[in-house]
């Protein structure tokens, strides 16, 4: 051993000294550093915690309005929870059991009418903080209150018209396709009517194709793995346990949104589209353009 140490000859590396160089050389490739970029973005709009916040706002205010507004239209609440998880038959009995509407269900009380719309408007303003924070956008007082309004008609609209699309489209690849382009639109003009229109339709496209993305992979992953869970949780723990499931569900929805909106911001940034509407040159920009101008 000694010889070999004269001779210049390095001794073997220990076991494991590999695995640090090679993580460390994944974390310099392009994937390493793109993904470095968005764990970071992610940590630092505490995407999490906003997830779980809306989360519970919407099931302690979202979930209420839904019941009602839809026994009111002479929809079935259960049908809609179903479709948008794609459950299968055995958990859409399960979810089913769980939203029985009883009698007087459809009116609404003036008191419970202004508890429901302080419920929408908590959840508007969530997302709307949100966004504006993602994207710095200085919020506007009032005005923003008045903007909630128009995202929750908007919503509604496009509840109607969705439902509407899924009686008329047929098939299931149809379907999928449908729903990813109606998607697709949805959350384009989400982000738009949310932050007023202050950010450029082009800049916001990433962030909706990337919202939407994740929304289809959650529906795939939904009907692969939430109906199974379903069942489980049925027998296993009664309809809490079905609770349990539409709560992580729930969940899941407060990350993929989240995640669309970074990952979109991200392509943004790299790909240096202009941000904000332009509203015409500045007073310094039109100086420069016409040097003969009086300063």
């Amino acid at each position: 051993m000694g010889g070999e140490a004269r001779r210049g000859r390095k001794a073997p590396p220990p076991a494991g000294h590999g695995a640090p160089r090679t993580i460390r050389r994944l974390r310099k490739s392009r994937p390493g550093r793109l993904w470095d970029d968005l764990w970071s973005r992610l940590t630092e709009a505490e995407f999490f915690d906003h997830a779980l916040q809306l989360s519970a706002l919407a099931l302690l205010c979202f979930f209420p309005m839904l019941i009602v507004l839809t026994e009111a239209t002479g929809r079935d609440t259960a049908t809609v929870v179903i479709r948008w998880l794609g459950l299968n038959q055995e958990a859409a009995k399960a979810v089913a059991s769980l939203i029985v509407p009883g009698p007087g269900s459809d009116t609404v009380t003036v008191t419970s009418g202004f508890l429901m719309a302080l419920g929408a408007m908590a959840v508007a303003g969530t997302l709307q903080s949100w966004y504006r924070l993602l994207f710095d956008v200085p919020r506007r007082g009032w005005r923003d209150v008045g903007i909630q309004v128009v995202w929750l008609v908007y919503l509604l609209v496009f509840s109607v018209a969705q439902a509407a699309l899924g009686r008329v489209t047929g098939g299931l690849p149809l379907r999928s396709l449908a729903g990813w382009v109606w998607a697709l639109a949805f959350w384009w003009g989400t982000v738009w009517v949310l932050l007023s229109g202050a950010v450029r339709w082009r800049t916001l496209l990433p962030t909706a194709l990337a919202t939407s993305v994740c929304w289809s992979g959650l529906g795939l992953f939904s009907m692969l793995f939430f109906s199974a869970s379903i069942v489980a949780n049925e027998q296993r723990y009664g309809p809490i346990g079905v609770v349990m499931i539409i709560i992580s569900w729930l969940v899941a929805v407060g990350v993929i949104i989240h995640l669309g909106a970074v990952v979109g911001r991200m392509i943004t940034d790299r790909v240096g589209a202009p941000r904000t509407e332009d509203h015409g040159p500045t007073a310094p920009d039109a100086r420069k353009a016409d040097p003969g101008s009086p300063a």
